[in-house]
């Protein structure tokens, strides 16, 4: 960029410039930073405060931004300058400082307030003098501002890394998901490889008699309509139809993988931009359902088999036992689901699938019966009214209970003994055929695997580790069973304990752990025909987005758009391998000699690597284990053992807001605290640690995400590798001799922002408990 050129900008309203010295805030940019630009602005936000900027911009040179306001979170739009040309550092005064202190306890004295009581004329100039301002409060202004000022001056322009692109999208699966998301990214302009393992398209949808309800009222089922879908994909130019397919490999990074497919005899390489996996599910093996009659009476059959049956007969439901059309059919609702013994998880359909098949008995035979017996029913959203409907049906009779017994008789009926909840007795029903709503298993999972925890020995002495030079283990992964990806961290999809692909599913439902590969339809999670369909178009957005946006060298979420990428200095790698382990998205590999070598758009941008680094030599041009060194030497630490000076390390996705979030609740927190924003607490360097409690630094809190089995971590597992890593700060205070309990992290989702006063004054207490850091005044 050209010469650097700070500029200042402090808001006076919110209630800043009421709480707050704004003069002496401006001046500590003029005096201790040598900034001419300085100016404190009324309503900074305004059409007329943002235009001050502006032309600062344009008549001063102004090319370095801090403005001294309100949370990076609101406003954006107003403070959206060209970050190619730019730096813009926003320092948050209002939620942070602000809002989350109150006026001087009662008996607390200001400056103003003593000057107060001594009885003289008031003059022009003491008109015009600050409002009573609480010290504690004001210093904390003022140390924000300061590493404001530090990062501004520290960042540099990101230079994006730009290289070309294949706007080829590969969807791995013809059914539902896959055809949707085929469709509709060649509607988009993409180029699209569709890859079907089977000789023909559809999937399950092409198998099913009836399909659910897709439009208002959802009140009746309807035939499929996959045959147009897949007449609609055959058809189209831009799609090429690979069926009998096996993937072979897929190499590369997002905008230049390399997918080696074999398909009828042939194999081929194709350059593809994305991957969308919609390789659908299958059922769960009712052969381990002996107890409820499976296998053991020949008219208990399961929910894939009557439809099936229905298809094959043109909705006639007939006893397998002798071929005679069944007039009385039992459902049983969570057959080997919500069960710890089989799945522990809901399947979500089920129940409507069971309706739906209970019509096709009633509407086979008027005089026909339907039973469904179920734990709960759950058909959400307008799907109720397709649950209202079934329940109109005199033919259908729907009961809340537990199994006690399956029975059969001579004749071949199946006899019910149920634990009926709501009339609180036992029940006994006799059926022609009992119906077992099996699970959806996602095909992620090898054949004959259910869920992870479920692995037979066959499948665990396949199953790899990867682990750090300290042991900690990274990855657990299963042998290839979909996509044979040539990455460090193994072939296939890190997933979660139930087989389904990894992702931060509340924020990023399609993602999983590999950047510009997405997953969509009942491969993520159990759901509907319609569902799935929606799903895999969504999942071809994300496609297409991953692809455009590393056109421009660009970022995935969770930073969309960030154009910075990790600077390696090699020389003085020492090949140590923590960054090319901790990486939770493969960014990183590593040649014979250990050295990493970058996947430039495989890069989340999250900073873990930064933070693995013990050699402090991976940095980005706007975010660097110097750069946040700096903003902590920035912070004034009083030689008063009463003004102890905590650092406070949050991650922007969750602490960050949780903070806002408090701040407009006017949550009063302690002054001492002062907050460093973090892109994910995995970029956390140990180096910070021992540089600032030398420092005299009392302590450091680190709020971030939730890690382990229920993570909410946005880079999957950042707060977790920061923990880790703490488990080695021991030794770093040892050296210092100070107490290990000086560094502390927390678990904190976004919604839990009620809790910070009591996290951080617990935190500040049990700080108070150890006296006085020993470095202070040093």
């Amino acid at each position: 960029m050209a010469d650097p050129k700070l500029g200042v900008y402090i808001c006076s309203d919110c209630g800043i410039g009421d709480a707050l010295d704004t003069e002496k805030l401006g001046n500590i940019a003029r005096n201790q930073y040598r900034i001419e630009t300085v100016k404190t602005v009324p309503f900074l936000c305004s059409q007329e405060g943002a235009q001050v900027i502006k032309d600062d911009i344009n008549n001063e040179g102004v090319n370095k931004i801090v403005i001294a306001a309100c949370s990076q979170r609101v406003n954006y739009d107003t403070f959206d300058y060209d970050p190619s040309k730019y730096i813009t550092e926003r320092v948050n005064l209002r939620e942070h400082v602000v809002w989350s202190q109150m006026a001087p306890e009662a008996g607390e004295e200001t400056a103003a307030e003593e000057s107060a009581e001594a009885p003289a004329e008031e003059t022009a100039a003491e008109a015009d003098s600050p409002p009573a301002v609480n010290e504690n409060t004001q210093e904390m202004a003022e140390d924000h501002l300061r590493m404001g000022i530090v990062r501004a001056q520290k960042c540099e322009p990101p230079e994006p890394v730009i290289e070309a692109v294949e706007r080829t999208v590969l969807v791995i699966g013809g059914g539902a998901a896959g055809l949707s998301s085929a469709l509709e990214s060649a509607k988009a302009g993409y180029k699209v490889i569709l890859a079907e393992k089977e000789a023909e398209l559809g999937g399950w949808a092409k198998k099913m008699y009836r399909i659910l309800p897709d439009q208002p009222p959802f009140e009746d089922v309807k035939a499929s309509d996959i045959g147009d879908k897949i007449t609609a994909v055959q058809t189209h130019e831009n799609i090429t139809i690979l069926t009998g397919a096996h993937i072979d490999s897929i190499a590369g990074m997002p905008g230049q993988y390399d997918a080696t497919i074999s398909h009828n005899g042939s194999t081929e390489t194709h350059r593809i931009g994305s991957v969308v996996i919609a390789i659908g599910w299958k059922p769960y093996d009712a052969g381990k359902l002996e107890h409820l009659g499976y296998g053991k009476f020949k008219n208990v059959v399961t929910n894939v088999e009557i439809e099936e049956m229905a298809a094959a007969n043109n909705g006639a439901i007939n006893k397998p036992s002798d071929g005679q059309k069944a007039k009385r059919v039992a459902f049983l609702q969570c057959a080997g689901q919500r069960d710890p013994e089989h799945l522990p998880y809901c399947s979500s359909v089920c129940c409507m699938t069971s309706l739906k098949q209970a019509l096709y008995v009633t509407e086979s035979d008027p005089d026909a019966s339907a039973f469904i017996v179920y734990k709960d029913m759950r058909t959400p959203g307008l799907y109720e009214n397709f649950y209202k409907a079934a329940q109109n049906n005199p033919g259908v009779m729907l009961t809340k209970g537990e199994i006690v017994s399956i029975t059969g008789d001579t004749a071949g009926n199946i006899i019910l003994e149920i634990d009926n909840t709501i009339l609180g007795e036992k029940v006994r029903i006799e059926v022609d055929m009992l119906v077992l709503a099996t699970g959806m298993v996602t095909n992620m999972l090898p054949e004959g695997v259910e869920k992870v925890t479920d692995l037979t020995p066959e499948y665990v002495g396949q199953w790899k580790e990867t682990e750090t030079q300290d042991g900690i283990i990274k990855e657990v992964m299963a042998d290839p069973v979909v996509l044979n990806l040539v990455y460090r961290q193994g072939p296939e999809l890190p997933y979660l304990k139930y087989g389904f692909p990894d992702s931060h599913f509340v924020c990023f439902p399609y993602e999983t752990r590999r950047t510009g590969i997405y997953a969509a339809g009942t491969v993520r999670a159990p759901m509907t025909a319609m569902q799935s369909a929606n799903d895999g178009i969504g999942a071809a957005l994300k496609a297409i987005q991953c692809v455009e946006l590393t056109s421009r060298g660009q970022a995935v979420h969770p930073r969309s758009g960030d154009e910075s990428f990790p600077e390696i200095n090699f020389t003085n790698c020492t090949q140590c391998r923590r960054c090319t382990v901790e990486c939770p998205f493969g960014a990183l590999d590593e040649d014979e000699k250990g050295t990493p070598t970058t996947n430039t758009s495989r890069c989340r941008r999250c900073g873990t690597c930064m933070g693995a680094c013990p050699q402090r030599i991976i940095s980005f041009k706007n975010y660097s284990v110097n750069m946040i060194a700096d903003q902590m030497k920035a912070i004034n630490v009083p030689e008063e053992d009463s003004k102890p000076r905590i650092i406070a390390l949050i991650c922007e996705n969750d602490a960050y807001p949780a903070l806002d979030i408090a701040g407009l609740n006017k949550l009063k927190m302690s002054p001492f605290y002062r907050f460093i924003s973090m892109r994910c607490l995995g970029g956390m360097n140990l180096v910070w640690i021992a540089d600032a409690l030398s420092a005299g630094i009392e302590g450091f809190l680190l709020i971030g995400c939730r890690y382990d089995d229920d993570y909410q971590c946005h880079f999957v597992k950042g707060s977790k590798a920061a923990n880790e890593r703490l488990g080695k700060v021991q030794e770093t205070l040892s050296r210092l001799m100070l107490e290990s309990e000086r560094v502390t992290q927390v678990q904190l989702a976004m919604n839990e922002w009620d809790q910070l006063p009591k996290i951080m004054d617990d935190f500040a207490e049990q700080l108070k408990g150890f006296g006085p850091n020993p470095f202070k005044g040093f």
